[in-house]
């Protein structure tokens, strides 16, 4: 893994980003309202996709080691805002509930067992953080009230993805190619894609030229990822048909 945050310090991410979430739901002009990043969503969708993945999180945590996921639960969800946000608050703590109940360390059913997070309710735990945080992006997009994100979640938002997202022992179907981020307040990181699989890992001084690289704000390398900005926004450098096949990469394991 390329970062390790601490197991209190992610639940008190958790806490901060998921009020801030309730904060720019809040300011929405209303629930019908059209969430830009998240097309044909409305800001009720957003609300009603965190808070089911919530409590679907909860429920896989307590459930422990599992060869499958519980069933997740379509709830019917309240239509006023502060009912709404209620409903999201009690959805919120039964994951942290659930979280502080069996620790760091407790394995559990995760998709990306396969890859370098770890399945287990630490990786949950850091997941639901970037989860949270994004959307935060997303509903304060949809108030029309953008606020910078804390730089330093963010750094670790981009290490997350990787780890998560862009870790896999599926063999890359393209030329071996390695993608390297560099994000403006002092972090970097390298993507490998080979016939092993794709694999992150910190960016050393002695690491061979990439071939692409692309260099934004933290904030700026989290949305890229996550589909929220493009290659427009950041500096790239080299081959970026790399950056399009990654993309276009969906691998089946």
């Amino acid at each position: 893994m390329t970062v390790s945050l601490e197991f209190p310090t992610l639940l008190r991410l958790l806490d901060e980003r998921s009020a801030a979430f309730r904060s720019a739901v809040t300011a929405a002009p209303s629930l019908d309202a059209p969430v830009p990043s998240c097309p044909g969503w409305t800001v009720l969708d957003l609300v009603r996709h965190l808070g089911t993945g919530q409590r679907w999180w909860a429920a896989i945590v307590a459930a422990g080691p599992a060869g499958a996921p519980p069933a997740k639960e379509v709830a019917e969800v309240p239509r006023g805002t502060e009912a709404l946000l209620s409903w999201y608050a009690d959805a919120h703590e039964l994951l942290l509930r659930a979280l502080r109940a069996v620790g760091p360390e407790r394995a559990c059913w995760t998709w990306w067992s396969a890859g370098v997070s770890p399945a287990n309710a630490w990786g949950v735990a850091r997941r639901r953080v970037h989860e949270v945080l994004v959307h935060t992006y997303d509903a304060q997009l949809a108030a029309g009230a953008v606020r910078p994100m804390p730089a330093d979640v963010a750094l670790d938002g981009v290490a997350e993805f990787l780890d998560t997202c862009n870790s896999t022992p599926v063999a890359w179907p393209h030329e071996a190619a390695t993608v390297q981020y560099h994000a403006t307040e002092g972090r970097s990181w390298l993507l490998t894609l080979d016939s092993t699989g794709a694999w992150p890992a910190p960016l050393t001084d002695d690491a061979a030229p990439a071939s692409v690289s692309a260099t934004g704000t933290a904030e700026q390398l989290l949305l890229f990822v996550w589909g929220r900005r493009t290659l427009r926004d950041l500096r790239t450098e080299g081959d970026q048909r790399v950056f399009e096949q990654l993309i276009a990469w969906e691998p089946e394991e």
